[in-house]
């Protein structure tokens, strides 16, 4: 950042501005937060994407509310506030 961001560095350095320290990575993210279910997100919370439980977490994103995510998709595409649904729904839920 800030011109250009992968996933974790991006929901890192967005609980920093916060107060909260993150790790750049997006599995040590989901260790040190508190799990929650879909149903108790938040605005801010983390949304992440996992083919194999929290260690197999391959993506993660900030639910900015109304079912919507901010998120940095891939390299050479710029952050983006989309639907948390438009792509793979995402399976594992976290409060920093």
């Amino acid at each position: 950042g800030p011109s250009s961001w992968d996933c974790s560095g991006l929901t890192m350095r967005s609980w920093a501005a916060g107060g909260k320290t993150l790790p750049h990575y997006s599995v040590a993210q989901y260790q040190q937060s508190t799990p929650i279910t879909l149903s108790q997100l938040q605005p801010g919370d983390l949304l992440f994407w996992s083919d194999s439980g929290p260690s197999g977490i391959y993506h993660v994103a900030i639910y900015t509310g109304n079912g919507m995510m901010i998120h940095a998709p891939r390299p050479g595409r710029s952050v983006e506030e989309v639907s948390m649904y438009y792509w793979v729904t995402p399976n594992l839920f976290a409060r920093p």
